[in-house]
């Protein structure tokens, strides 16, 4: 038989939040009725039109392979030039796009712990070495800067990949952790993953810094604007490094059901800001019951947080059987710990019933 490079046996699978459809054949678990807690994207649809809008796509033309009307519009959105931006189907791929573009085998990529678990399948898929360093410690995981800035000057990785905000902590870098983190080795690619953005409180903007150094920011429209079935994302850098990027991409990597929907989202105005206010409402409301409780989340700037419950993997089956999924996050080396994403006020509501019911861990805190 057959085998695959050695690259490829290093790579297990990334878990994710979301629903596991193999999950669906068991009894009592309806794909109509769960209410999903386990994805950090917004909990309101996309933006209104839009569903209507995709019925009249043409789908038997190849779409823009360079979503040129989409890049225009987030250009105008973003007040950037075109030539620094890509899009991408989702996120994700474009990290890939960035391993396979930047990365040589053995080279050396520095990955905080914990994090979305994407960054090192890339890595792996390349056959680069990784540094997996846990600088986001308990109780509060957040970033030790001068630990990281001493590994770079130490090892001197090829890359390094920041999730701001992170994922799962919440935990959010100042602009000065982050250019004091590009400043202490300035050969290394820095990859700044702002998935999570629009939910954050008191973001800053960080896109005139990709003129500062080496520097992708990575931003998802799938999570902005609830089209994860559809899967959009973009990223913001140099123009010699889209160039690069360009060159790995596939062709007519992102369909045109995607495009036209990101197009309309971006035109969709005040909708983001009406959905923050209300992620922000469902938010304070589950932190302040989750206390009542005695599970009271850890500090978190955007719209998720970890929970400690003892057993994550215990509490997230019998929650399911109760139609309710959380993200367990015994894949992130915490198997204490579940995370929550808010969804609407009422379906909120049910998750604390349904806490009550399968009954609060003794040993969560």
């Amino acid at each position: 038989m057959l085998q695959p490079r050695q690259a490829t046996n290093k790579v297990t699978p990334c878990v994710h939040g979301g629903i596991d459809y193999a999950e669906l054949k068991k009894p009592g678990v309806s794909l109509e009725t769960i209410l999903d807690f386990s994805v950090s994207c917004n909990p309101f649809g996309p933006p209104p039109g839009i569903r209507e809008a995709l019925a009249d796509i043409s789908i038997e033309r190849y779409p823009d392979s360079e979503a040129s009307e989409l890049q225009q519009a987030l250009a105008v959105k973003l007040n950037i030039a075109p030539g620094k931006l890509i899009i991408g189907s989702g996120s994700t791929e474009l990290i890939r796009l960035i391993a396979t573009a930047y990365f040589e085998p053995n080279d050396l990529v520095l990955i905080p712990q914990p994090t979305y678990g994407e960054y090192e399948v890339a890595c792996h898929l390349a056959n680069t070495q990784i540094l997996k360093q846990p600088f986001l410690k308990e109780p509060d995981f957040q970033l030790n800067t001068d630990e990281m800035t001493n590994l770079l000057q130490k090892h001197r990785p090829k890359a390094v990949f920041l999730c701001n905000p992170n994922n799962p902590t919440g935990q959010y870098m100042s602009r000065e952790q982050v250019e004091h983190i590009m400043s202490s080795y300035q050969d290394s690619l820095v990859v700044l993953d702002e998935a999570y953005i629009a939910f954050t409180k008191n973001a800053w903007s960080s896109q005139d810094m990709v003129d500062l150094g080496n520097l992708v920011i990575l931003r998802s429209m799938t999570k902005d604007y609830a089209l994860a079935g559809l899967r959009l994302g973009y990223a913001i850098t140099a123009e010699p490094i889209i160039s690069v990027l360009k060159r790995v991409r596939p062709p007519w990597n992102v369909n045109t059901p995607a495009q036209k929907a990101g197009i309309l989202a971006l035109n969709a105005d005040g909708y983001l800001k009406e959905c923050s206010s209300k992620i922000r409402e469902a938010r304070d409301f589950l932190i302040k019951e989750l206390e009542r409780l005695g599970l009271p989340p850890l500090p978190s700037q955007t719209n998720f947080f970890l929970v400690k419950v003892g057993d994550a993997t215990a509490f997230r089956q019998a929650l399911l059987k109760k139609g309710i999924l959380v993200r367990d996050c015994t894949s992130f080396g915490l198997p204490q710990y579940i995370r929550l994403a808010p969804r609407t006020l009422p379906e909120c509501q049910k998750l604390i019933e349904s806490i009550k019911e399968v009954g609060v861990p003794s040993h969560a805190s």
